[in-house]
């Protein structure tokens, strides 16, 4: 299936590689071993589509270890190994690598709107294309949730990295949630790893009864901190991803991500078979899933109501 299709893009990898083999670059905010069920998913969409590690696909990885300041020099590292296409998460990321070549193909899930990264998701044009994750689209929902889950909710607040491009309307998403609910939000912007402690203080002197998580490559860097602080602070929260949960946090709504892993799959398809990055549509994800930590939720004397209970993907015991 590969030998027959063509890249529309030049191949200078070709004097590193052995003729009809693929390069993919990975450029992502979180180590190999912490992203492997994302990962698993695209290899075994490229798998589905013929693309094997070993025989016709090779795959470079960088982790910025949720530091959005080494995503330039990572995206520079993979356009000097001259992959034929990279897959990023975020906005920082696909920024980087926009910034760091206009010939290879980006394959991205982004959370920002449009103008961030993209013409128009219609028509994304130059070489980026990819998935939304609808992450400032679902905060308001994520808001009802919290006031559904905590009896008395009067004061929550959003954790999250406004250095990240894509948060600020995150967090204006946020508030119109919070006012149309007769709720007041606060705001902890963490930017380090050292915020996270000082956010987490705030929080108490805020008197904030309840967290709002953002979806940042910092905070997927330090999930199990974030769920451990919100724990030993007795704060419910509710997370972007399901992976949270997982680590022990109390509930998350959000898309599936290994889903749209396997979408990234056939974009990367396309590609090499010749189509331009920029006349495909960027795509809107299709499957969401509520996830819910019974454990925490007991923890911390919540009763989880039958609203939440009855459409919960997953009730984690």
């Amino acid at each position: 299936m590969l030998l027959g299709g063509a890249l529309a893009w030049p191949r200078g990898a070709c004097a590193q590689q052995a003729p009809g083999v693929f390069r993919i670059g990975i450029l992502e905010a979180i180590p190999a071993a912490r992203n492997a069920a994302n990962l698993d998913a695209l290899r075994k969409g490229l798998r589905d589509l013929g693309y094997v590690e070993g025989r016709n696909l090779d795959i470079e990885y960088r982790s910025a270890d949720g530091r959005a300041e080494r995503f330039p020099d990572l995206a520079s590292e993979l356009v000097s190994l001259k992959v034929d296409l990279i897959v990023t998460r975020g906005t920082p990321a696909t920024r980087a690598v926009q910034n760091a070549t206009g010939t290879i193909p980006v394959v991205m899930a982004t959370m920002g709107a449009p103008g961030a990264v993209v013409a128009s998701f219609a028509r994304p044009g130059g070489m980026t294309t990819g998935v939304i994750t609808f992450s400032t689209e679902l905060t308001a929902k994520r808001v009802e949730i919290l006031k559904e889950l905590v009896p008395g909710l009067s004061r929550f607040a959003l954790l999250h990295n406004m250095g990240n491009p894509a948060a600020p309307p995150e967090w204006e998403e946020t508030e119109t949630a919070a006012r149309s609910l007769g709720l007041k939000a606060e705001l902890l912007d963490v930017r380090s790893e050292e915020d996270l402690g000082r956010a987490f203080e705030a929080a108490a002197r805020q008197h904030v009864d309840a967290l709002v998580i953002g979806a940042d490559g910092l905070i997927q860097a330090h999930q199990q901190a974030i769920v451990d602080l919100a724990a030993h602070n007795r704060l419910p929260a509710v997370y972007p991803a399901r992976e949270f949960v997982e680590a022990g946090g109390l509930i998350a709504y959000g898309v599936n991500y290994p889903a749209l892993y396997v979408r990234f799959a056939t974009f990367a398809d396309k590609i090499f078979k010749g189509e331009k990055p920029g006349d495909l549509p960027v795509e809107q994800p299709a499957t969401f899933e509520l996830v819910i930590n019974s454990k925490t939720a007991n923890t911390l004397g919540l009763t989880i109501p039958r609203t939440l209970l009855i459409p919960a993907d997953e009730v984690i015991e």
